[in-house]
């Protein structure tokens, strides 16, 4: 449960201490720089219990961006929807937009429910469109040289590509030692390209003991929404990556620096440490297969997993 306790003692801390900023999303946020939170891998899967988080849609992501995908298709095609602001922004910014207004949809869907049922029959003919319609998919589903690019296809100056997964997993197979086990979704030249700049920016693998442990830097972090995902994600990559390389799980060390909650959070962060914490679960892999560039989602399992019920709360687009 102590891994779970870093997590909640953080939100506290953010609630107590934090400073009261404006945001680009103009939702306003209680902040503070530069903390860090730990979790040892050993003593189970860090998928948080005082409320649910959906395991499915964190392993199909994660699956994303190993695939070097930059669309949103697949995501859909899963069941995952946490791109889709993104992406719908994207069309309805377009030309080629020609239904009701949609503009700042995040925050008027949240406070007018005839706004609310527009938005949401819009993003449901958005999603069909992009799942049967090719070109459609391709002008408005793919999000730019996000995270998949840049992990798997960086360019380089000579226009030449590297792949950062490939060239990681090698340097810890036959240079465990090395300092430089990283891998850069920052790529300053392709910002401009991206649907949402980098929040998970860089992250370093470190081998001691047969074991693998994993150090995250994120730049900019949704304390209530996006973290307990990025926790799970990164945690799950450090066991694919172990085991392609023979180590057991060590550490996820995640540290951060903007880190936030939306003062539209509040009271569902509030809600989350009224609870008590329960065992954490374990993480089951397909054993059939050898490559991390192989797996569905179908082949990862999280077991003994019983949390409390999820809380719903709005994303700051």
């Amino acid at each position: 449960m102590k891994n779970e306790q870093a997590y909640l003692q953080l939100c506290e801390d953010i609630l107590e201490n934090g400073f009261k900023k404006d945001d680009r999303t103009n939702t306003g946020t209680y902040s503070m720089f530069g903390k860090q939170i730990r979790f040892d891998l050993q003593d189970g899967f860090p998928l948080l219990t005082t409320k649910r988080v959906a395991f499915r849609l964190i392993a199909s992501e994660l699956l994303w961006f190993l695939k070097g995908d930059t669309n949103i298709r697949y995501l859909l095609e899963h069941n995952n929807n946490i791109w889709n602001e993104w992406a719908f922004q994207k069309w309805i910014e377009s030309e080629e937009y020609d239904g009701p207004d949609m503009s700042n949809f995040g925050i008027r869907s949240q406070q007018d429910e005839a706004f609310k049922e527009v938005y949401v029959e819009k993003m449901n003919e958005f999603k069909e469109r992009i799942l049967t319609d090719d070109a459609f998919a391709e002008r408005f589903g793919d999000l730019g040289f996000v995270y998949g690019k840049q992990w798997r296809h960086w360019e380089t100056s000579s226009s030449e590509t590297i792949d950062q997964i490939k060239d990681v997993i090698h340097s810890i197979k036959t240079n465990p030692d090395s300092r430089r086990h990283i891998v850069s979704a920052w790529n300053p030249e392709d910002i401009p390209h991206m649907a949402l700049p980098p929040c998970h920016t860089l992250f370093q693998f470190y081998v001691a003991d047969g074991k693998l442990s994993c150090q995250l830097y994120q730049r900019s972090a949704d304390v209530f929404l996006g973290v307990p995902f990025n926790i799970a994600s990164y945690a799950l990559l450090t066991h694919l990556i172990a085991k392609e390389c023979g180590l057991e799980v060590g550490e996820f060390v995640h540290t951060f620096g903007d880190v936030h909650i939306y003062s539209n959070h509040v009271e569902q962060v509030k809600l989350q440490l009224s609870r008590e914490k329960k065992s954490l679960p374990t993480l089951s892999i397909n054993t059939d297969k050898d490559s991390i560039f192989d797996y569905d989602v179908d082949d990862f399992e999280i077991e003994d997993y019983d949390p409390h019920p999820a809380i719903k709360a709005p994303v700051a687009v």
